[in-house]
């Protein structure tokens, strides 16, 4: 008989049970592991519901949950605030249903204006789905030239350009050079900056498979940076920053390129490039490298609301704030940032 279970957040033998399902289920990525529901706890302090579904035979499917309280955008029930990736994986679609089904009863019990899942696939014709992100994901091929042979031929030319400045790539233990670089680059483009803990944070539960790859200038001055995942054959350059030179000395493509090397040394399969919004400079820059979109399906159940939530920078209501945080002292920025970034999920 199939049962419905909640993960607590410090049983450490049931995470271990779970993360084991979630590295072994084909539907699985790295947002599903149990690492997550501690982070989300501790550092945004969103209330978790990490569920399996099981029977004799062990876990069958998991869906984890956050409930997202936000004074600026309402209550939402989301799977997984801050992830690209989401919804149930399962092993068949019994279990899927029982989940998604736990889900909605546990979204009108909490009251929440709607219920997101950040799935892959469709599942639900009749939900309305925010369609504005994309995915882009593409094979590692087997050595460098013929990797770098697959990058088209003018971002080619900018990753020989950082070659050719004497650019140096390494691998951090921590985000101290990390963390100015991504603080800058999100201050620059008029968002709040994660708190710095909230890095710290997934080095410290993911070990091995979180990285930080620092690339610095000829004298030694870092100049871009990438926080990465790893994930079976996969590798997901998640969070990045550069600084004002980056541009000059092709630190952007410098950084990926020395990425996608360490991981075909590594023997990994596939190179994940994350979401963009489309009709943006990231989407555009993914576009460049020859790799093309895939569609997600940000699937919403709504309750409380009518339309599905635009609660992002490309939503033109939000221009005049966006402005207004550029010129606000960075200081001040990293400051207000976690107090405002709880809130958007």
């Amino acid at each position: 008989m199939l049962k419905i279970r909640r993960l607590g957040p410090h049983d450490v033998l049931a995470a271990g049970r779970w993360d084991a399902f979630v590295r072994s289920c084909p539907g699985a990525t790295f947002f599903h592991l149990a690492g997550w529901q501690p982070l989300l706890r501790e550092v945004f302090r969103h209330q978790t519901f990490f569920l399996s579904a099981e029977d004799a035979s062990g876990i069958r499917g998991v869906l984890p949950l956050a409930h997202v309280h936000s004074a600026l955008f309402g209550q939402s029930l989301v799977s997984l605030p801050f992830a690209v990736y989401g919804g149930v994986a399962a092993l068949d679609e019994e279990a899927a249903a029982a989940l998604e089904q736990e889900a909605q009863q546990l979204a009108r019990r909490l009251g929440v204006e709607h219920l997101e899942l950040r799935n892959t696939v469709r599942r639900h014709a009749d939900w309305p789905v925010q369609d504005l992100y994309v995915t882009f994901r593409k094979e590692i091929l087997p050595d460098d030239e013929a990797n770098l042979l697959a990058i088209p031929r003018k971002q080619r030319a900018m990753v020989r350009k950082g070659i050719k400045n004497g650019l140096q790539a390494a691998f951090d233990d921590g985000i101290d050079r990390f963390f100015p670089l991504y603080a800058d680059n999100v201050h620059r483009h008029g968002t709040p900056a994660m708190p710095r803990r909230y890095f710290q944070g997934l080095l410290d539960t993911f070990g091995a498979d979180a990285s930080v790859l620092i690339v610095t200038a000829p004298d030694g001055r870092p100049i871009s940076g990438v926080l990465s995942f790893r994930f079976r054959d996969e590798i997901l350059p998640y969070y990045a920053g550069d600084d004002e030179d980056a541009r000059e000395l092709a630190g952007n493509d410098f950084k990926y390129w020395a990425l996608m090397q360490h991981a075909c040394a590594s023997g990994l399969k596939v190179f994940d490039y994350g979401r963009s919004k489309q009709g943006t400079g990231s989407y555009a820059f993914k576009k460049n490298w020859g790799f093309e979109p895939t569609p997600l399906h940000y699937e919403h159940c709504l309750y409380r609301r009518e339309t599905v939530p635009q609660n992002n920078p490309s939503n033109a209501k939000y221009k005049l704030l966006i402005n207004a945080w550029r010129r606000m002292p960075i200081s001040l920025a990293n400051r207000l940032g976690p107090l405002i970034v709880r809130n958007l999920g």
